[in-house]
């Protein structure tokens, strides 16, 4: 059944200042969330682009009505037993009662203007938008369905990497999405990335880089490993704006940088020009 989106709400109490008002942390401008809704989480005055849940991106990417989930039982167990100063399930639980999510990625099919997609999109506030074996098991499965189905499959990645507590696993996860995006690569199936901020690590490093198309939004942070990092592992001090979208879009790795209010408009625009044959690759 069609999904219904839930609202963008502070996790603030109802009817305090605090979840009435929002202070952009760019130009610290108090805006008013009802206000900031209707600007799609943009601030009007500065043009930072706030941090979406999942649910909230696909009701502002998808046309109303169209999106269907996938696996949505899927949960991550503790592997290693990993405790720091937290055991791992009760962090995972904390994350899903505070998101309202299972993990930190959801997948299923929508429409973009009229047009059939599998769609990936990860949501920061689960524990940082971490990639452990869930996400990258629902990345994987995206990408098959979009390869037997022949769909053009889009990725909406916000994430600070593989997740640490579930050690070799969660790299795994890597060589396990980037095969699926060869193989899609390879039937010459569109995918499109879309980079939001931030868009690090072990996510950066498998299939956000490998779209067919990247996009990406405004000032989005995206990279392997921290400015800091960089800088002192080839001993120079780093160019300004390294690492933010438009820096990637100036040096040839993103294709576009899009803002948000035009994101649905440039995605369908995109997909059209990509748009596959729809037999099936699996007869």
């Amino acid at each position: 059944m069609p999904m219904k989106f839930p609202a963008f709400r502070s996790r603030r109490d109802a009817g305090t200042a605090e979840a009435m008002w929002t202070r952009c942390p760019s130009c610290e401008e108090h805006l008013f969330n009802k206000q900031l809704e209707k600007a799609l989480h943009v601030c009007p005055t500065c043009g930072h682009h706030f941090r979406l849940p999942a649910p909230v991106r696909l009701a502002q990417l998808l046309d109303e009505g169209t999106w269907e989930e996938h696996d949505p039982g899927l949960v991550s167990v503790d592997p290693l037993g990993f405790t720091d100063q937290k055991a791992y399930p009760d962090r995972v639980a904390a994350a899903q009662l505070a998101t309202g999510l299972r993990d930190a990625a959801i997948w299923g099919t929508g429409r973009v203007e009229g047009q059939d997609i599998g769609i990936v999109v990860m949501d920061f506030g689960f524990m940082g938008g971490s990639m452990g074996a869930v996400v990258g098991e629902k990345v994987a499965r995206a990408a098959e369905f979009a390869l037997d189905e022949r769909l053009p499959l889009v990725i909406v990645s916000a994430s600070g990497g593989a997740r640490m507590q579930e050690g070799t696993l969660a790299l795994m996860q890597l060589a396990k999405t980037m095969g699926a995006m060869e193989r899609l690569r390879a039937a010459r199936v569109p995918y499109v990335s879309i980079m939001t901020d931030p868009t690090t690590g072990g996510t950066f490093a498998s299939y956000a880089a490998m779209g067919d198309v990247n996009l990406a939004e405004p000032n989005a942070l995206i990279g392997f490993a921290g400015a800091r990092v960089g800088a002192g592992t080839i001993g120079q001090e780093l160019p300004p704006g390294f690492q933010r979208a438009e820096f990637l879009f100036q040096h040839g790795f993103v294709d576009r940088v899009v803002q948000r209010v035009d994101l649905q408009r440039e995605l369908a625009q995109v997909l059209r020009f990509l748009a596959p044959a729809r037999e099936p690759v699996h007869g």
